[in-house]
């Protein structure tokens, strides 16, 4: 609270001091785990007089400090990045690639948070007591009296006697989640997070299977038989660019800014702007399988990390390649970073270009190349196709992120000039596409790969947050066009595909946006709510507190056993991949 001061302006004396009151019980847990260890080795000097106890318990302080103090720091960094205290994702983004993991922040940033680590570790291991050399005349009875004591520590562990195990959940006590997120210890968030890291079957149970697959059975809809037709090619080359944290509020064409993205804003109308959409996650790992395997991202969990699953995933690049396209990725990144290399290998992508396929002198930016040189490389492949083989191309963004330093310079605003920079690649892209022959038979959709960076600040109960926009351009298109339909990220699959005369029945969960007799909703999540939308309600659960944190629409709490019904489906599939 004092880190994020502004953050807590707002709140009283009264507030902040029942934060450090329901935050005991995690504090108490965390004590209980990290005494296990110095009781038992307290029961072994009892029967041993040599040094090697006392040793054996200073290491272990030094370790379990070490722990402590990486906990706190991190839980301080990465929350005014994500919003929601520290869990297992950062480990998981670490040791897929160090490299990209600490990208958004600078090297003097990363040695100021060693060094908090090193001071904390050091203050908190040399205020740890010590065994001394005694001698026990009992022994067999000092032994039971300690270990029972020992015992007796799975009551602070466990929470108490209730039925219902000590969780993350415990401390929240307000309807202000940042006072609920303070509460929270970070290392035992941490540590449950890596409890329930893949027991898929288990996670999220509202309701009996029964009644889930009763709710959920007339929110999907696979099939296409009342599809608005708006391409005049049924095999057109199809270019998807996934924009990097872009949101709707870059646009003023959907009423966001009017001096940023101002080739988006052009291109709208110029194509279809599908205006209500939601993205399904807060990152590019969960973002891309929602988009290319229209599968609904997992609040807790990364596809991405399961790649024996991931792999069984449906994809678009498969169905495409399936009817003759050739497919290809362009990334300037690492294409290591979470996974992705395996994800896209096991989704058939023929060609994948990322950082290693540039000159060293081009590798400028902290996630490798900026926009402009990885475009100008796509460019020069499609200038160079002559071949009629139709084709599936990725152009991934990444300059538009943390800390957005890019060669470019039009806005005050670091943030929003990075935006435009994007912007400006993108629309100069397009520009040059256009005087190809390859356009008059190309499809090209944008759209972003999570929910935006900006507004700065905005939290994960705001609709707005989760509010993106999705632009289809091109000689394929028949005719500009608005869509004020609600959808998802996860409905682009099945919204191509029908667009194509394509099956995409294996997309259990996208939904054609373009058949007018789907349902159409939009669903998102992140650790750890999940919202749904439609016209009727817009509802944002907390699964932590266990409770709704938003409810608006002309038919309150519609929305609620539908999204958890949802929701749990979404775990059961997952667990049977």
């Amino acid at each position: 609270m004092l880190f994020y001061h502004d953050k807590f302006s707002d709140n009283s004396f009264s507030e902040r001091l029942q934060v450090c009151l329901h935050s005991i019980p995690h504090d108490l847990a965390l004590a209980g785990y990290l005494t296990i260890i110095p009781a038992l080795l307290l029961i072994v000097s009892v029967w041993c007089l040599n040094k090697w106890p006392q040793r054996l318990l200073r290491g272990y302080y030094l370790i379990a400090a070490l722990l402590v103090a990486m906990a706190f720091v991190l839980n301080l960094v990465l929350y005014g990045y994500w919003g929601f205290p520290l869990d297992s994702t950062p480990l998981f983004y670490f040791f897929s690639s160090p490299k990209d993991a600490l990208a958004s922040v600078s090297f003097l940033y990363v040695l100021v948070g060693i060094l908090a680590v090193v001071v904390i570790a050091i203050v908190v291991s040399f205020t740890c007591p010590t065994i001394k050399r005694t001698v026990v005349r009992r022994k067999w009875t000092t032994s039971f009296v300690l270990l029972l004591m020992t015992a007796f520590l799975f009551l602070p562990i466990r929470g108490g006697f209730s039925v219902a195990v000590l969780n993350t959940g415990r401390v929240y006590f307000s309807e202000d989640m940042e006072l609920n997120h303070a509460a929270v210890n970070p290392l035992f968030s941490f540590v449950e997070s890596l409890r329930h890291q893949s027991d898929f079957g288990n996670m999220y149970r509202f309701m009996s299977a029964e009644e889930a697959d009763s709710l959920t059975s007339s929110m999907i809809k696979t099939t296409s038989d009342s599809t608005v037709v708006v391409l005049n090619s049924s095999r057109p080359d199809i270019l998807l660019i996934v924009l990097e944290s872009f949101s709707s509020k870059l646009m003023d064409k959907v009423g966001g800014l009017p001096n940023v993205a101002v080739n988006l804003d052009t291109l709208s109308t110029e194509g279809i702007l599908f205006d209500h959409i939601y993205a399904n996650s807060f990152r590019t790992d969960r973002g891309l399988v929602s988009i290319i395997s229209g599968f609904p991202a997992p609040p807790v969990n990364s596809l991405m990390k399961y790649p024996a699953k991931s792999q069984s995933l449906p994809s678009i690049s498969k169905s495409l390649k399936a009817v003759g396209y050739e497919t290809e990725y362009y990334y300037g990144g690492d294409v290591n970073f979470t996974n992705m290399r395996s994800y896209l290998a096991s989704q058939e992508f023929g060609k994948v270009m990322s950082d290693v396929d540039f000159p060293i002198s081009e590798r400028l930016s902290k996630w490798g190349v900026h926009d402009h040189l990885l475009f100008q490389r796509a460019i020069e492949a499609i200038r160079a196709d002559k071949d009629n083989t139709p084709t599936f191309r990725v152009i991934q963004t990444t300059s538009s992120h943390e800390p957005y330093e890019v060669p470019y310079h039009r806005l005050e605003n670091e943030r929003l000039n990075a935006f435009a920079y994007t912007d400006s690649v993108v629309g100069d892209f397009i520009r040059q596409y256009k005087l190809l022959p390859q356009w008059k038979n190309t499809l090209v959709v944008l759209i972003p790969d999570h929910l935006g960076a900006y507004p700065e600040n905005i939290t994960n109960t705001e609709l707005a947050r989760y509010q993106i926009p999705m632009i289809w351009i091109g000689g394929a298109v028949s005719s500009p066009k608005r869509v004020n339909t609600i959808g998802s990220q996860h409905d682009f699959a099945a919204t191509l595909l029908g667009q194509l005369g394509l099956d995409h029945s294996a997309f259990f969960f996208s939904k054609d946006l373009l058949d007018v007799s789907a349902p159409h909703f939009a669903f998102f999540s992140v650790p750890d709510l999940f919202g749904i939308v439609d016209e009727d309600n817009q509802l944002i659960y907390d699964n932590q507190l266990g409770r709704t944190v938003l409810d608006e629409g002309k038919v309150k709490g519609k929305n609620l056993k539908r999204g958890q019904a949802y929701l749990q489906r979404i775990y059961d599939v997952i667990s049977n991949l």
